[in-house]
């Protein structure tokens, strides 16, 4: 398999600290599902969100 620069995979903005984020390998199967960046994020999910 060709490796793709990191530039050229999908992002998306994490739902708890609006911060960038990019496609993980580990997220392969479930992308679609995933809002957040990190444990972290997660754990924290009711936080503000930075703009």
């Amino acid at each position: 398999m060709r490796s793709v620069k990191k530039q050229h995979l999908p992002q998306k903005i994490c739902a708890a600290c609006g911060r960038p984020f990019t496609w993980r390998k580990k997220w392969e199967k479930d992308w679609e599902q995933v809002k957040y960046c990190s444990e972290r994020c997660k754990r924290n999910k009711n936080g503000t969100a930075n703009p």
